[in-house]
């Protein structure tokens, strides 16, 4: 899980965990409900955080796209909505693309200390900081 700013610089990685970890699951884990994280935050999400406005209902903006149902197709109002929601987050997108052009991240890393491929990451996430300022 990636949160970055307006501007791609990264400002939090979540800890990796092997096996499949829903996206929602694993931000519910590292930032406890009972605490108000995003109390003045705009968050842009993605549907794997679908929920997000039920148990974080302090947060200031939230821009999550549509999900269409099953065997119907999503109106033209809310395909406009979901193209809008889509151009504002891009550059988190950015920001994920920028790490993954060192290429420790973008091949297969056969690293079995979870400890390790941490470190690598935020190392990697570091450099793109850096990257940025420079």
């Amino acid at each position: 899980m990636v949160i970055s700013t307006k501007d791609k610089l990264i400002e939090y990685i979540s800890p990796c965990c092997s096996g499949s970890v829903h996206d929602y699951m694993l931000l519910k884990n590292n930032f406890n409900l009972s605490v108000d994280w995003f109390d003045k935050q705009h968050v842009m999400l993605d549907l794997g955080y679908i929920g997000f406005n039920k148990d974080y209902p302090n947060t200031k903006k939230i821009s999550i796209p549509k999900k269409k149902k099953p065997k119907q197709n999503l109106a033209e109002k809310e395909k406009q909505y979901n193209k809008g929601v889509s151009s504002e987050r891009i550059f988190v997108e950015h920001s994920i693309g920028g790490l993954k052009r060192y290429r420790i991240l973008s091949n297969r890393l056969r690293v079995h200390l979870i400890e390790l491929y941490d470190d690598i990451l935020g190392i990697c996430a570091g450099l793109w900081n850096f990257y940025l300022y420079n």
